[in-house]
């Protein structure tokens, strides 16, 4: 069996499109797992993906990247605070944000911290999404390592954190503003009307035609005037065809 057949044979396992990942990045993981479970080749792994539930779950997880942490790129957060968010608040709506491809829910739970600090919690939504649902089961628990929260605001850990042994959980009042769901950025329908989507470190994994696709549904799922906030090795190199204005550094309105 060759790399092409085993992921078409992934497709019509789970619907998720291997192809549309970079392949030379893509391969070098799969090979590595096939090697981790001790499997002859393609074949010999797909079949065992087939028929152990738990193995394709973490085979999932392994391949769709979850990597994280609160407040990710400090300073990229503090432009989304400071020169971003006044004018969507002043505005008077009620804000809705998207963080996809949300992996343990570190951005989500992030956004609903930074949001609380300057809106009361009915004033704005964040949805959630990841393809896994292993990650997205860990994301509603909230509960994290000391590592991922290195990053948090000073007072954010005292006020929105409960630590129990060497684990910090998160605040109800902070739980209640997420709505986590399980979502395939290549197949399934985007939100509408989203006046903030986080889609952060995770498009660099895409081929260029999955990345043009997913840019121009994201056009489409925003407001107008909504934001796009994107990873530090994401920048778009011609938002204009999307219909983005690059407004801040790793930021960009949609016209």
């Amino acid at each position: 069996m060759t790399y092409t057949q085993f992921i078409d044979g992934v497709f019509k396992l789970t619907a998720l499109d291997l192809a549309s990942y970079k392949e030379a990045q893509m391969k070098r993981r799969i090979d590595t797992n096939i090697k981790k479970h001790n499997c002859k080749d393609y074949a010999d792994y797909l079949s065992l993906l087939s028929r152990d539930k738990a193995a394709l779950n973490k085979f999932l997880s392994y391949v769709t990247i979850n990597v994280s942490e609160f407040f990710r790129n400090p300073t990229q957060w503090q432009t989304l605070e400071k020169s971003i968010l006044p004018e969507m608040i002043q505005s008077g709506k009620t804000l809705t944000v998207w963080s996809a491809a949300c992996s343990t829910g570190d951005e989500p739970y992030s956004l609903a911290m930074m949001l609380s600090a300057h809106l009361p919690t009915n004033r704005f939504k964040i949805i959630a999404t990841d393809l896994d649902v292993e990650i997205l089961a860990k994301a509603r628990m909230g509960v994290y390592p000391e590592k991922q929260i290195l990053n948090l605001p000073h007072g954010y850990r005292d006020k929105y954190f409960k630590k129990n042994g060497n684990l910090y959980h998160i605040s109800q009042e902070i739980k209640q503003c997420i709505e986590f769901k399980q979502h395939n950025l290549l197949k399934d329908a985007y939100p509408k009307n989203v006046d903030i989507i986080v889609c952060r470190n995770v498009l660099i994994y895409f081929t260029e035609e999955a990345k043009d696709s997913i840019y121009h549904k994201f056009s489409q799922s925003l407001a107008p005037n909504g934001v796009l906030f994107v990873g530090s090795t994401e920048q778009i190199i011609t938002p204009q065809q999307y219909r983005f204005d690059p407004c801040k550094i790793f930021f960009y309105k949609k016209k």
